[in-house]
């Protein structure tokens, strides 16, 4: 079965330049878009697509506010959200990673890196554009200095085993299964369960709120 796509961006041009761009591949079918916040919700509960690109600054409803009603309509079956800008540093984005969102990208990236981003997203196998994303994350938690941040790990991740422990290091680096397996010695579907099993203890959604949670733990 195709990935599904939804596009929610204020700017024509995006939309139909990421819409052809996407529907010329042979795994990618894109389900509609549209060009603000209201719209994208009721396009995106309509049609249920796997990926969702979703822009940070819209009218009617930002894309923060969409990007979190929309996943909170559907919980842990919903779509994942990718969230677009044209800034590397945003405070907005860095919200959409903690309410859910899988990722980011900047709107001008390569034609390829779009495309690998949707695979990427809808398998849920890796934080997307790792070096930006950490970047984005560092610089905002360094401003906004969380309890968990400066009063010491948080009840949460003293619950890690020392492995997962390192595994959750490892992811907020950037680093892909295949990656943290070749740094650890073990095998990648072991990285696998590593990252399910702490995921599940730390009630994150997926890697990019584990990295959100590695950097106000001071896990880095």
């Amino acid at each position: 079965m195709p990935i599904t796509v939804f596009i929610a961006d204020d700017q024509a041009m995006v939309r139909q330049g990421f819409g052809a761009l996407l529907s010329a591949q042979p795994d990618i079918s894109v389900l509609g878009d549209a060009a603000d916040g209201v719209a994208a919700v009721a396009g995106i509960r309509r049609t249920r697509p796997d990926v969702v690109l979703m822009d940070v600054r819209m009218p009617e409803m930002d894309g923060l506010a969409a990007a979190r009603t929309v996943l909170a309509d559907a919980g842990g079956d919903g779509p994942k959200v990718l969230m677009l800008t044209t800034f590397d540093i945003d405070d907005y984005v860095y919200e959409a990673l903690r309410i859910g969102a899988s990722g980011f990208m900047l709107k001008d990236a390569p034609a390829e890196e779009l495309i690998r981003a949707v695979r990427v997203v809808a398998a849920g196998d890796a934080l997307l554009a790792p070096s930006i994303t950490r970047r984005l994350i560092a610089e905002v938690t360094g401003r906004r200095r969380t309890p968990s941040t400066t009063s010491g790990p948080s009840v949460a991740l003293r619950s890690l085993t020392g492995r997962e422990r390192e595994v959750l290091e490892c992811l907020a680096e950037g680093k892909s299964n295949a990656e943290i397996a070749a740094d650890l010695f073990v095998a990648e579907q072991t990285v696998k369960t590593h990252v399910s099993n702490l995921l599940a203890k730390l009630s994150l959604r997926d890697r990019a709120q584990a990295v959100v949670f590695a950097f106000e733990n001071g896990v880095r």
